[in-house]
């Protein structure tokens, strides 16, 4: 899949400002899930807020295990077209998340850190936390193709 021009004008700005809050808007799933990004120093640091109709189980209440999970794959593939050489979309090859504890209904907190790109391929390592990032609520791997533009 090519870059649409106008988002690789709103990637670079992105790039360039460290204003990140344009780019998630025009990511239909990112928008839909409401999930925010922001500049932390030379990093960025990914959000998903509080949203009731996130719920998994409303019982604990608790949030649902598909929403964390896509919050996680949506925050790597975003860190990678932020902090790649060449502006490209990366394509989801594998992705393995370990949930660790229930996730409450309130703010969720990721970071990324990519720990091996090459020319063709990328490992990702996501972390999520709600309250304190000592004790994440997640874990996850994700496996992404950079060559397919």
């Amino acid at each position: 899949m090519k870059l649409d021009e106008s988002f690789k004008d709103v990637l670079l700005q992105a790039r360039a400002t460290s204003d990140y809050s344009h780019l998630t808007e025009l990511l239909p799933y990112a928008k839909k899930i409401g999930m925010r990004c922001q500049s932390l120093g030379d990093d960025a640091l990914f959000v998903l807020p509080e949203n009731q109709e996130n719920t998994g189980n409303p019982v604990l209440p608790a949030l649902h295990g598909g929403v964390l999970g896509g919050f996680m794959e949506m925050s790597a593939a975003i860190h990678l077209m932020l902090f790649m050489d060449e502006p490209k979309i990366p394509k989801i090859v594998d992705f393995s998340i370990d949930y660790l504890r229930s996730s409450r209904i309130q703010d969720v907190f990721a970071e990324c850190r990519v720990v091996r790109q090459g020319s063709r391929i990328a490992n990702v390592s996501i972390t999520a936390w709600q309250s304190r990032r000592e004790t994440p609520v997640a874990t996850a791997r994700g496996h992404f193709r950079l060559d397919s533009q």
